[in-house]
C-alpha cells in the first residue's frame, strides 16, 4: 500500500513524527487514515521516545492516549520490549473496558498484544494472562496490589520486564489516597523490575502541574521530567444557568428541549441519577442511567444503547467525566453543580468534539445550595481559574498498608527489604517507618523471627479473610445488597432501604426503573426482585464533602456582585439570584469584612466565607483560646461558625490574634478537633500508633 501524503507536509511538524517507528508511522498514516498528528501528539514523541517521566495534558478527546501510546510502541519496537513491558493505568474497570479495544488494535501493529485486568477479569481470563503475559496490561491499582500478593503467580516473573507505566487520569488518583497507594506499588514494582519505570501521567487542566509531576515521579529520581501542555486548545463555550427548583422539574425541562440529540445528563449523587432517570421515562424520553452502584452489565448496556442511539438521554454521575467514550454528543446538562473547576471542565469536554459543534453545558439549579454553589463555579470559570490538586497530608495508614502488603508479597522480610522495596514511595520516613513497624511487631499485625519478619495472627484476623481481599484496596466500601432478578444482577443498595416491616409491596428504584422486593436473604446480602411500575426507596449511604476556600469565597464575590463574563443566564436564574442577594445580603458584607449576625436557638453566626476546611480548622483555635465564645453547641459549615450569643467581633478578633500567635510559637492550635469515631473509621488505621493516626486525621 501506498503511503498517503507524509506528516511533514503538514501543520503538525515533521519532527515528532518522525522520531516514531517506521512501523508506527505507517499505520498512522494509512490504518488511521490521519494526515499528521496533533499539537500534544507531535509534542510528546521526542521526550517519550527519550525515555522522559512527563504529565500531558489536554481536554477530553484530545489525544492524550496516542500521544503515551505511540512512543511507547517506538520503544517497544527498538528496544525489543518483550513480556509485559507496559502498565495503562485508570481509577475506572469502565474506562479500561473501553481503552482496551483501542490499545489492542495499536499493539498489533507491532504483532503485540494489549489485555486488561481487573476485579471482574474471571479466574479463566487471570490465568491465560499469567501464561500468555500481554504486552500492555490495562489495569488498577488495587488489581496490581492483587498480583504483587498472589500466592499462585510469581510477581518476579509477572513484572521482571516492565519499563513504563502510563497513569490516565492522574489527577483522579493523586488528589485521594488512592495516589498514595498507586506511588506505593510503583516503588515495589521497580524494585523487582530493577529500574526505575518511565512514568507518564495523562490529564486534563490542572492548577499545579509541575507539582503533579513531581508527586507522579516519587521521591529520588534522576532528571527532571516534562509537563507537555501545548495550549492553544482552547474553545469558545456556550455555558448557561437555569433555576428549575426540583429534580423533578429539571425532568419537564429535559424533557422538552434538544428532541432529536444526544444528551448527557450529570448529577453528583446515585440517588439523583434514579430519580431524574425515572422521572424522564415517565415523559416517554429514552433514558440511561450509568453510576458506581448498578451493575457492569448493566452499565455496559446503558453505555453501549446511548452511544448507538441519536435521540436519547443518559444521566451520569462522574462515572462517566473521566474520559470513557459514549461516542458523540450534543448537549451536557449538570443537575445541580460538580464542586470543582476541573470537574466541570471534564464535563464541559465531553461535547463540542466535532468540528462543526461548540462545547457547551447548562446547569439546571435544583435547591439553593447546589444554584449557589453552580454561580460560584462559574464566577471561578469565567477567571479561569482551576484548582490545584493536593496528595493528602501524611498518609501514615497507607505507609502500614504498604508495609503488611510487601510482607505477603515476600513471605518473609527484614526492616532493609521494607525502605529498599519502598524507596521510591514519598510518604515513607525513617523515623515513621520505624514507628508503625514497631507498632506493627508489638500489636501481632507482623511477628519477628531474628531479623525476619512476617504476617502476624492480628493481620490474618483483622484483614486475612478471602485471600487477604482488605488489603489490595486503601477504601473501605460501604455494605451494600446485590439486587438480583432472577439470575441478572441489577446493582447494589444500601441495606437500610430494605429494613422495616413490609409486607411484599416494598418497592425500590434502581438503574432507573421501579422493582418489587419479593425475599431478602439477609445472610447472603441479597434482594430478590420483580420489575415494578412504580419506582420506590433509593438510597446509599455517603459522606458529605467539604467545599473549598475558593469556591466559597468566589459564591461570597457573586453575592456581592460580581457577574462571571461567558455565561448566560436565563430569566429564572435571574429572578433567582436576585432575590438570594436581597436574601443573603446582611452576611455578605463589603469585600472581605468580617460579619456577626444573629441566629437560631440563641446563637451568633459568624459568617467567615472560608470552606469546610478552614472553619473546623478555626472553631478547634477558638475552642482552645476563648472557649468561652463558643456557647453550648459551636458549630461550623462551609460559610461560617456558630458561636454563643454573646461573642462578638472585637472578641473573635483577639481570639484569632492570639491563635495565630502561640501557632508561630510552634503550638498546633489549629488542629481540628476529633472525634474519636474518625480514629475507628481509618482503615488500617490500627497498624498505625495511635499518635501518628491523631496527627494523620488532624492535618487532613
Amino acid at each position: 500500500m501506498t503511503d498517503r501524503a507524509h506528516p511533514r507536509d503538514r501543520a503538525a511538524g515533521p519532527e515528532g513524527f518522525d522520531a516514531l517507528a517506521p512501523t508506527v508511522q505507517h499505520h498512522i498514516v494509512n490504518s488511521l487514515g490521519w494526515p499528521g498528528l496533533r499539537q500534544l501528539q507531535d509534542a510528546a514523541v521526542a521526550p517519550l521516545v527519550a525515555g522522559q517521566d512527563a504529565i500531558l495534558l489536554a481536554p477530553t478527546a484530545g489525544g492524550k492516549t496516542e500521544a503515551a501510546t505511540f512512543p511507547l510502541l517506538t520503544r517497544m519496537s527498538q528496544e525489543d520490549w518483550r513480556g509485559t513491558s507496559v502498565l495503562y493505568i485508570c481509577p475506572l474497570r469502565a474506562l479500561l473496558n473501553n481503552l482496551q479495544p483501542r490499545l489492542s488494535s495499536y499493539t498489533q501493529w507491532l504483532g503485540r498484544t494489549a489485555e486488561v485486568r481487573h476485579g471482574d477479569t474471571t479466574a479463566g481470563q487471570r490465568r491465560r494472562l499469567s501464561a500468555e503475559p500481554p504486552d500492555i496490561l490495562l489495569t488498577t491499582p488495587e488489581s496490581l496490589e492483587a498480583m504483587l500478593v498472589s500466592t499462585l503467580t510469581s510477581p518476579q516473573v509477572l513484572f521482571a520486564n516492565v519499563r513504563a507505566v502510563v497513569v490516565d487520569e492522574v489527577h483522579a488518583f493523586a488528589g485521594d489516597d488512592r495516589g498514595w497507594h498507586l506511588q506505593g506499588v510503583l516503588s515495589r514494582l521497580e524494585a523487582i523490575a530493577g529500574r526505575p519505570l518511565q512514568r507518564i501521567g495523562l490529564s486534563a487542566t490542572v492548577g499545579n502541574p509541575k507539582e503533579l509531576l513531581h508527586w507522579l515521579r516519587g521521591p529520588r529520581r534522576e532528571g527532571t521530567g516534562r509537563v507537555i501542555d501545548p495550549g492553544g486548545h482552547s474553545k469558545d463555550s456556550d455555558v448557561r444557568l437555569d433555576w428549575v427548583g426540583s429534580v423533578d422539574n429539571a425532568a419537564e425541562v429535559i424533557s422538552r428541549l434538544h428532541r432529536g440529540e444526544k444528551r448527557l445528563v450529570f448529577a453528583d449523587s446515585r440517588r439523583t441519577v434514579e430519580s431524574l432517570t425515572m422521572s424522564l421515562r415517565e415523559r416517554k424520553v429514552d433514558t440511561f442511567a450509568s453510576h458506581s452502584s448498578l451493575s457492569v452489565d448493566e452499565r455496559r448496556r446503558s453505555e453501549q444503547a446511548f452511544a448507538e442511539a441519536l435521540d436519547t438521554v443518559i444521566v451520569a454521575t462522574s462515572t462517566l467525566e473521566l474520559g470513557i467514550d459514549v461516542g458523540d454528543l450534543d448537549r451536557c446538562l449538570q443537575i445541580g453543580a460538580p464542586r470543582t473547576v476541573a470537574s466541570m471542565l471534564q464535563r464541559l469536554g465531553r461535547t463540542g468534539r466535532r468540528a462543526d459543534t461548540t462545547r457547551n453545558m447548562l446547569f439546571l439549579g435544583t435547591t439553593d445550595e447546589e444554584f449557589l454553589r453552580a454561580c460560584g463555579l462559574l464566577l471561578l470559570w469565567s477567571e479561569g481559574y482551576v484548582e490545584p490538586i493536593e496528595p493528602p497530608s501524611a498518609p501514615h495508614h497507607v505507609i502500614a498498608q504498604q508495609i503488611l502488603g510487601l510482607a505477603l508479597q515476600r513471605r518473609a522480610m527484614n526492616r532493609d527489604d521494607v525502605y529498599r522495596d519502598l524507596s521510591a514511595f514519598a510518604p515513607l520516613a525513617a523515623a515513621e517507618g520505624e514507628a508503625i513497624l514497631d507498632h506493627m511487631i508489638e500489636n501481632l499485625f507482623l511477628v519477628q523471627d531474628g531479623p525476619l519478619l512476617m504476617v502476624g495472627p492480628a493481620a490474618e484476623r483483622r484483614y486475612g479473610g478471602m485471600h487477604f481481599r482488605d488489603v489490595m484496596a486503601v477504601f473501605t466500601a460501604a455494605p451494600q445488597f446485590t439486587v438480583l432478578h432472577g439470575r441478572t444482577e441489577i446493582g447494589l443498595l444500601d441495606p437500610m432501604v430494605l429494613r422495616g416491616p413490609h409486607d411484599g409491596s416494598l418497592t425500590v428504584t434502581l438503574a432507573g426503573r421501579g422493582w418489587r422486593v419479593t425475599s431478602i436473604d439477609w445472610n447472603r446480602q441479597r434482594a430478590q426482585v420483580e420489575p415494578s411500575t412504580v419506582g420506590g426507596k433509593v438510597r446509599w449511604s455517603g459522606v458529605p464533602q467539604p467545599i473549598s476556600g475558593a469556591l466559597t469565597r468566589a459564591i461570597r464575590r457573586y453575592l456581592q456582585g460580581t457577574e462571571p463574563e461567558g455565561v448566560e443566564f436565563t430569566r429564572r436564574s435571574q429572578e433567582k439570584i436576585e432575590t438570594m442577594r436581597g436574601e443573603f445580603m446582611p452576611f455578605v458584607g463589603v469585600g472581605d469584612s468580617d460579619v456577626l449576625t444573629p441566629h437560631d436557638r440563641g446563637r451568633a453566626r459568624w459568617w467567615t466565607w472560608a470552606g469546610g476546611r478552614e472553619n473546623a480548622r478555626t472553631l478547634a483555635a477558638l475552642t482552645r483560646v476563648a472557649p468561652e465564645l463558643l456557647g453550648e453547641a459551636p458549630t461550623w459549615d462551609n460559610f461560617g461558625i456558630n458561636l454563643s450569643s454573646d461573642a462578638t467581633l472585637p472578641e473573635i478578633r483577639r481570639a484569632m490574634s492570639q491563635a495565630l500567635q502561640r501557632a508561630t510559637n510552634g503550638e498546633d492550635v489549629f488542629a481540628p478537633l476529633l472525634d474519636e469515631r474518625a480514629l475507628r473509621e481509618v482503615k488500617f488505621g490500627d497498624m498505625v500508633p495511635e499518635a501518628l493516626l491523631r496527627a494523620e486525621i488532624a492535618q487532613r
